[in-house]
């Protein structure tokens, strides 16, 4: 069996250095006023803290944050079928990183510097059998635990030792405050019940609450209720996810948001985080950044340089990065392309070295298109995951965005 041999405590606390907190509170700091986001102060004192573990190495604000997290689709298997899921099966893969194999896994990356935090994602990563055992390891790593799931399995014994086994934030998804729309995405009658399970008892055992949900034509009308059920949830943070049209999306792109439904996101979003007692971060939706910040009538000069100091629009490779079940590390679980796997090169060399991931890590000299000539390369960059969708160039434009309105080269439904 496996056994870590690395020197303990290797991971770095969030709050080490110390400038990386205020780096944080600078991101929000700039988001709140952009917004008016009158319950800023009343976030910060209720869910502030309780977030760094999350935020844990970040400083800026992007996809989630910046630099990002690896997330490990620890598995395939899935209890439900969601219709718009990336992962396709809901099987599990033959070919799964073993136990061991995955142990090593999280050795390298508690060594990787920027790393602090491990979400585990699947699939539903509660139906892998040596979740546990993982869970612990990475732990034991230094690093902080988060799980993305469906909730369904979480009840309040369960989180109580998801707790013990350093999870600091329960990631469960929801598509709609309506009980029949959520069922209806998630193809399985009562998971609303089970998700609602799911986040009485994180409450209870004091794990930090996070909602996440998909933005698609199936939800949209539903979303103002949604975000407002979030609040009264007592979540410290909702993101936002635009739908991206792979793995069992490709099969509803019909549902994916169409440009001008784009804008009214973003819209919507920016108008609901005015009152929100939660901080709402979109995802696969780095529009949202220079769309705030020309709504401030911030497009150039010193300012803009500024807030590319916080403002990082999409994480894929530059910090986000995804680890498929069979060990192929990708830039984004959107963005399908691998840079290697690690059954045959060190995690390390991959994420440092290999073209996939440089030609991401320096995007404004690299990418193409409206996005390669666009002022808001560094806040936003657009969502690489969409224009690979769409084009197979991960460096290309990306044909949803709202802010730039020429003619674009990839079609996109308007």
């Amino acid at each position: 069996m496996y056994e870590m041999t690395m020197k303990k405590n290797k991971v770095k606390a969030f709050y080490n250095p110390p400038s990386l907190l205020f780096r944080q509170l600078g991101s929000t700091l700039l988001m709140g006023y952009l917004n008016r986001w009158r319950n800023f102060f009343g976030w910060l004192v209720h869910h502030g803290i309780p977030s760094m573990p999350v935020a844990n190495g970040a400083w800026g604000m992007g996809c989630i944050g910046y630099p990002g997290h690896p997330v490990w689709e620890v598995t395939g298997a899935c209890n439900l079928r969601c219709i718009h899921c990336h992962a396709t099966s809901g099987q599990a893969d033959a070919d799964e990183l073993t136990t061991d194999e995955g142990k090593k896994l999280i050795d390298q990356l508690a060594a990787e510097r920027e790393f602090r935090t491990l979400i585990y994602t699947g699939g539903e990563p509660l139906v892998r059998p040596d979740i546990f055992e993982l869970l612990r390891h990475s732990q034991k790593a230094g690093l902080a635990n988060i799980i993305a799931t469906n909730g369904t399995l979480i009840d309040e014994e369960m989180a109580f030792k998801l707790k013990d086994h350093g999870v600091v934030c329960n990631a469960i998804s929801f598509d709609a405050a309506n009980p029949d729309i959520h069922n209806m995405i998630r193809n399985k009658p009562g998971s609303f019940d089970l998700a609602m399970r799911a986040v009485e008892a994180t409450k209870k055992a004091g794990i930090m609450l996070q909602i996440n949900t998909t933005a698609m034509e199936y939800n949209m009308l539903h979303l103002p209720e949604l975000i407002d059920f979030a609040d009264a949830s007592g979540a410290g943070i909702m993101l936002m996810y635009q739908l991206v049209a792979v793995g069992r999306g490709e099969k509803i792109e019909k549902a994916t948001l169409k440009k001008t439904a784009n804008r009214h996101l973003s819209e919507l979003i920016a108008e609901k985080q005015k009152n929100a007692k939660t901080i709402i971060e979109p995802v696969a939706g780095p529009q949202y950044w220079p769309y705030l910040l020309e709504r401030g009538g911030i497009r150039g000069g010193l300012p803009l340089k500024l807030a590319g100091k916080v403002f990082h629009g999409c994480a894929a490779g530059r910090g986000f990065v995804y680890i498929k079940a069979n060990g192929d590390i990708w830039p984004c679980p959107f963005v399908e392309v691998s840079g290697g796997n690690i059954r045959e090169k060190s995690f390390h060399d991959i994420y440092t070295a290999s073209a996939l991931f440089q030609d991401l890590r320096h995007r404004e000299e690299k990418l193409k298109g409206l996005c390669g000539d666009c002022q808001y390369k560094t806040v936003c960059g657009g969502c690489r995951g969409r224009a690979h969708a769409y084009s197979g160039d991960n460096l290309a434009e990306d044909p949803s965005c709202l802010i730039r309105e020429r003619e674009k080269k990839t079609p996109y439904p308007s």
